[in-house]
């Protein structure tokens, strides 16, 4: 999927919790079913509103509880450019990074606010708030996940790593 060069931010706050993300009621629907309820609880439109490039940004402790990786697969499924957010639940980070959706800590995601027009350059390590002009720091990635984003996630990284000649991944 080709994501637009910008998106608009969805600001939710503090402790968002894998429930909130991936209800677990309705862990036996299929990931597109699932993903229709992300975030329901607390934006009923969230999931029928955002767009194919769209950022999340939250405060404190996002994902944390179950480790079901439904509930960064649902944010991916809908388009989610990136989750910025002052911090993450260790496990929701491992699990959207291997699933190729980026997950940057950022301790002014609070300036930021819904609606806001966002870009992001993973490689330099910058988010543009292209509405405030705002421009924001945060530690790149390394080139391993870098490419490991770039090709789509884990698995799709293995699987190019695997076919192309010794030494030549990123």
């Amino acid at each position: 999927m080709t994501l637009p060069d910008s998106g608009r931010a969805f600001v939710f706050g503090d402790q968002i919790d894998t429930d909130l993300l991936a209800p677990g009621h309705l862990m036996k629907l299929d990931p597109d079913a699932l993903a229709s309820h992300c975030l329901e609880a607390i934006n009923p439109t969230f999931a029928s509103s955002v767009r194919a490039g769209d950022f999340v940004v939250a405060g404190l402790n996002f994902g944390l509880g179950s480790s079901r990786e439904q509930a960064a697969v649902s944010l991916k499924r809908l388009g989610v450019r990136a989750v910025i957010a002052r911090s993450f639940a260790r496990i929701f980070w491992r699990n959207a990074i291997n699933l190729g959706l980026p997950a940057i800590t950022l301790a002014a995601a609070h300036e930021i606010t819904a609606g806001d027009r966002l870009s992001l350059d993973l490689q330099a390590g910058e988010l543009i708030n292209e509405t405030s002009g705002r421009v924001y720091a945060f530690a790149p990635f390394p080139d391993h996940l870098t490419a490991m984003m770039r090709d789509g996630g884990l698995i799709a990284h293995l699987k190019r790593s695997a076919s192309e000649p010794t030494g030549a991944a990123s």
